[in-house]
């Protein structure tokens, strides 16, 4: 429970609040307590007062030639009436029930409440009623040297009893004297815990002045050695956060950069090219291939500047297009006939191999976009490193595996092309990376947005050679995905 609410959570509130709710919690209780406390030490001196009179009294009790007599001392009843605050009762019957002194409206012990002879001579304190007014009465019985009735020894009863304003009185001052003082200890407490608490949260507002005084581009750690043990954790993680922010600026900023590089050189072979056409006296036949060089280089810089969108796309929109089960075989034949067109054009073979889609385990949690994406990109990044020719024509080829048994669904493309070896296979998956020796036209962007929407979508990517032993061996690209259960194909299916 907590007793002061806020709209908006404050660490020195929490725990002010968890500090000073007990307290005031158990200060009520603690005056309830010392009430009762305070009942019981007003008690112990007034009842002992009172056992003293019923025992003087008792002595008073006497047997004059068989007759029981009783005979109150002017001093000793004034005694009984000099108290200012209580009124005093007392009644003495004889062991038939006589009244023989005092008040006889003095209620009498309940019940059969005659002592066996050990108890004889105790004082036995109770509490009662008279006329409605609470009272404490000291009872004691008093063997007389008479004859026993029915077995019985003859026993006289002495009773004193006062009301309790005394007791009342004395409680209230002692708990006066206990909880007065502590009216100006809790402020007093409250005001050192709130002081203590400032000075154990200083260290936070060190820090919060550290990072505000720090300049926009300073991404270094944090101190971890003047900071609280319990803040530390913190510190380290913000670190830790620090680094890789770090290492994601850097890469931007290489990414920037190499990105502004590869689309230098088609700009710059436009510009110069222009120029060239613009020169007098350039033939019909230098026109025709300073445009064709033009549009190869429009090309490359069109193909460019859409597999930066693409990679930025499959950076940034992953966490915001919702997946959804996607047939893999169908997507993926989707993307081979959409680049039978390119592989024509280089006299590839390109085909596909694999399960169809009506086979079972085909099944994919995922984007259909960003699936697509990836298969487009390792087509292109097949198409465009395999030699092919009209007589020496090279092959391409996707497939689909499932295996349901293992919850895994396999995406290949292979090609017979040089191969990557195995120093670059790591190499390749970065942005512009590019193998040497070879002349084949690319951006470097088209595996790195392969691992990219890979990783998006919890698989992994394998390269190696396609036919080890051979050469050329080729290279082979495998994408695990985890499988969905069987789902039925679906006309909805189809127009993705």
């Amino acid at each position: 429970m907590k007793i002061f609410q806020r709209t908006q959570r404050s660490l020195f509130g929490e725990i002010l609040d968890w500090m000073l709710t007990p307290l005031l919690l158990l200060w009520p209780l603690s005056l309830a307590l010392t009430w009762l406390v305070a009942q019981t030490l007003a008690n112990k001196p007034f009842d002992r007062a009172l056992e003293h009179h019923a025992q003087t009294l008792a002595q008073l009790v006497s047997v004059v030639h068989g007759q029981v007599q009783f005979r109150l001392p002017q001093p000793a009843y004034e005694m009984l009436r000099a108290d200012a605050a209580d009124t005093v009762y007392y009644q003495v019957l004889a062991p038939d029930g006589a009244l023989l002194a005092g008040d006889a409206s003095l209620p009498q012990p309940a019940g059969d409440a005659r002592p066996d002879q050990d108890a004889v001579d105790t004082v036995w304190l109770r509490d009662d009623e008279l006329r409605g007014v609470d009272i404490r009465v000291a009872a004691v019985w008093v063997p007389l040297a008479l004859p026993a009735e029915q077995g019985r020894p003859a026993l006289a009863l002495v009773q004193v009893a006062e009301t309790r304003e005394k007791r009342g009185m004395l409680a209230t001052e002692i708990v006066k004297g206990v909880m007065l003082p502590q009216f100006v200890i809790l402020p007093l407490a409250v005001l050192l815990v709130w002081l203590a608490l400032a000075r154990g949260i200083q260290p936070l507002s060190q820090i919060e002045q550290r990072i505000r005084a720090r300049r926009p581009d300073d991404l270094s750690p944090l101190d971890e050695r003047t900071v609280p043990l319990e803040v530390a954790p913190l510190v380290a993680s913000v670190n830790d956060l620090l680094t890789r922010l770090d290492d994601s600026i850097a890469t931007q900023k290489r990414f920037l950069a190499d990105a502004a590089h590869q689309l230098k050189t088609p700009l710059a072979g436009l510009r110069m090219q222009a120029d060239l056409a613009q020169r007098e006296g350039t033939s019909t036949e230098d026109l025709k291939r300073s445009l064709q060089q033009i549009g190869r280089a429009s090309v490359r810089a069109t193909h460019t500047v859409n597999q930066l969108l693409a990679l930025a796309r499959a950076e940034a929109s992953g966490a915001r297009l919702a997946h959804q089960p996607c047939n893999l075989a169908r997507l993926t034949m989707e993307v081979v006939r959409d680049s039978v067109p390119r592989a024509l054009d280089k006299h590839l073979d390109l085909g596909y191999d694999g399960a169809p889609p009506t086979a079972p385990g085909v099944w994919v949690q995922g984007n259909p976009t960003l699936l697509k994406e990836l298969v487009r990109n390792l087509l292109d990044n097949a198409i465009n490193y395999t030699p092919s020719s009209a007589a020496q024509p090279g092959v391409v080829t996707a497939r689909v595996l499932a295996d349901p048994p293992g919850q895994v669904v396999l995406l290949q493309v292979e090609d017979s092309g040089p191969g990557v070896p195995e120093a670059e296979r790591e190499l390749v998956f970065q942005p512009f990376y590019r193998a040497l020796g070879n002349e084949a036209d690319g951006s470097g962007l088209g595996l790195p947005i392969v691992s990219e929407i890979a990783r998006q979508h919890g698989a992994q990517v394998l390269l190696e050679d396609a036919h080890p032993g051979r050469r050329p061996p080729g290279a082979r690209f495998t994408v695990r995905f985890a499988a969905l259960p069987v789902q039925q194909d679906t006309p909805a299916d189809d127009a993705l």
